[in-house]
Order: C-alpha cells, then structure tokens, then sequence
C-alpha cells in the first residue's frame, strides 16, 4: 500500500500541575503568545451549566446538586463525592468523556496552528499524556501551593487534602515532564520560560512537518 505524504498538525502540549501551582495563570501566558489553548476547567463549566450537556446527567445521579437555573451547584457536587470513591467515579464517568469529545473538537479547529497546549489539570492521573506531544508541568513549594489554596473562598484543610489526595505528587510530575515551570519566582520568571517552550515546540513543529511547497 502507497503511503500518502505526511499530514501536518500542531504540536501537542500538555499543560498540567497540582492545585495551586499557578497553571490558569501559565496557560494565559501561552495564550498571550498567540498559542490556542484547550482549557479542561473552561469546558467543565460550560458542562455544567444550565442546558450543558453534563448537567442533566449529574443531576439524576446526584439529587440535589442543581440549582435553579439547571446548572451544577460545584460546592454541592464537592459535597455529594467528597470522600467517596465510587461516586466520584461515577461523576467522571459522566465528565470525562464528555471533556474528551470537546478537546478533540478543539484539535480539528486548529488543525493549522503550529502549536497548541491542552489545559488538564489531571492529565497524568487520566492518561492524557498518551495524546501530547510534550507535556509542562507547572510547580511551586509545598508551601507556597498550600498557602494559595487555603486562601480561596470556602476552601478548607479538608477539601485541599482530598483534592490533593487523587492528584499525582508534584515530584513525581515533574520527574516525567517534558518542560517544567516554577511559578514561585514570579512572573517574569515564569512568562520567559513559557516563551522558550513556544519556541523550542515550534522549531520542532516546523522540522517534523515542513511546509509544502
């Protein structure tokens, strides 16, 4: 069978990092670069809305969690699973794919982009990697992650641990990242080490599928 000549898409990244490492604010950074970026919290959200697609679903598993409008009450939704493995499953398995289906349409939309990073806060814990190119992994000190978290409304120790407790640890992340980037310097730090990455995956776009012509 003759083989066609190769199809050019982007480079694949990976944005990932545990709770309060400062991804949201690295992502914004890659998109102020011109870099479209998938964000997986972005489109839970529109998920849970009301009309979302995930919305009716939760609110037959979960009674209770929905408020007027239609949509997920996310306080309530962390309340119904928190501690309790099954059901959290459960609402993954109601999530998940739904996420899975919006990122792929995200990849078709910039098929021409020489570089795009998919936003996913679990993407060890879900095998997303097996979809990247390269993955980044955002860190900071245990420290520092802590006192970030604790610091958002209606945050507590409890919720934090939990949260924590179904992520990969930080060292270990960082230990099979491609690229990783250390929000505690500051963002000056931070944006120009972002930039690096941007320009080492293009060049390495650019050699794995050369324009025609």
């Amino acid at each position: 069978m003759t083989k066609g000549p190769p199809v050019s898409r982007p480079v694949i990244l990976g944005l990932t990092g545990s709770i309060g490492m400062g991804k949201s604010a690295t992502a914004k950074m890659f998109s102020a670069l011109g870099v479209p970026v998938h964000d997986a919290d972005a489109a839970v959200h529109a998920l849970y809305g009301p009309g979302g697609e995930a919305a009716a679903a939760i609110g037959k598993t979960f009674p209770g969690v929905l408020d007027p409008q239609g949509g997920v009450d996310r306080a309530r939704l962390r309340a119904a699973v928190l501690g309790d493995p099954d059901r959290m499953a459960a609402l993954e398995a109601i999530v998940h794919p739904l996420v899975r289906a919006a990122s792929t349409a995200f990849l078709a939309r910039h098929a021409d982009a020489p570089l795009v990073v998919l936003d996913i806060p679990l993407l060890y814990e879900t095998g997303g990697e097996s979809r990247c190119d390269a993955v980044a992994v955002v860190s900071a000190p245990p420290d520092v992650q802590r006192a970030r978290v604790l610091a958002r409304p209606g945050m507590t120790e409890e919720a934090f641990e939990a949260i924590r407790a179904k992520q990969m640890p930080d060292a270990e992340k960082r230990a099979r990242a491609d690229f990783v980037i250390d929000t505690s310097r500051g963002f000056p730090a931070a944006e120009a080490e972002v930039a690096r990455i941007v320009a080492a995956l293009t060049e390495r776009g650019a050699s794995e599928h050369p324009a025609a012509g």
